[in-house]
């Protein structure tokens, strides 16, 4: 683990911090390794229901990759073999919420449409600059782009590499809220504490159905949907969840 990424956990609900504000909150190879057994933890852990993902400062969510480091691999092949950042952050059960501070950039941009849900602050900038510098983001940049806003205004961040502020971002779709900044993590963590007292196992097939919406035609998409619901529908939360409702109570859900 590493000072640069903080970790905790209070009321179900997992806060993963990139903690380098000196440099806009930058992506080294441990913070990215420290990022992969975070989400682990998370994943195994039936007291995490939700995580919230930020990062510390108020100018930077993060600016991607230290570039710094990008020269350190071997060859082109151990690069693109690399331990990617966001697909650790993709690969996380529970449902995630990205708190976007000030700049979003590159693989900062990636991580945070790695998240389920994105809220921003008014400071908030969105940009994908790796064209400036003679490459393309690798981290799902085009694919997160093109499904959150459509191809056309994906297209005019990817070819010109300039910046958006955080109500166009919101106006394209990139992001649910936009709120100020002293509000913004009080605002995302009451997300999470919201998702987090629904049905843990809902929640994260929810996110299953999510994907499969996205990714598979639409008969088997709705054919997916039928059986995570009857998963749903046999657990001990959904029988809770009926009896609660039959008894005009508050639900219990204990993952089960």
């Amino acid at each position: 683990m590493t000072d640069d990424l903080l970790f905790t956990v209070a009321d179900h609900v997992a806060t993963i911090t990139l903690n380098r504000p000196a440099k806009l909150n930058a992506l080294t190879p441990e913070m990215a390794a420290a990022l992969t057994a975070s989400v682990s933890a998370c994943n195994s852990s039936d007291a995490v229901r939700c995580v919230v993902i930020t990062g510390a400062g108020e100018k930077a969510f993060s600016a991607g990759s230290d570039i710094t480091t990008l020269d350190g691999y071997a060859t082109p092949w151990d690069f693109r073999n690399r331990d990617d950042y966001c697909d650790a952050l993709r690969a996380c059960r529970k449902p995630v919420v990205a708190a976007i501070n000030g700049y979003a950039l590159g693989g900062g941009l990636e991580t945070a449409m790695a998240a389920d849900i994105r809220i921003a602050s008014t400071n908030a900038r969105f940009a994908a600059p790796e064209i400036k510098l003679g490459w393309i983001g690798g981290g799902g940049m085009a694919a997160g782009l093109t499904y959150s806003m459509g191809a056309s205004n994906a297209a005019l961040m990817l070819f010109t590499g300039d910046m958006i502020d955080a109500e166009k971002a919101l106006a394209w779709g990139l992001v649910s809220e936009v709120v100020a900044p002293d509000a913004l993590l009080a605002r995302a963590q009451e997300i999470a504490r919201t998702i987090a007292s629904r049905a843990p196992i809902a929640a994260e097939t929810a996110k299953l159905n999510l994907r499969a919406a996205h990714t598979m035609p639409w008969d088997k998409a709705i054919e997916y949907e039928r059986d995570l619901q009857a998963i749903c529908f046999a657990t001990e939360d959904a029988k809770e969840g009926r009896a609660a409702f039959a008894e005009k109570r508050a639900s219990v859900f204990r993952r089960r």
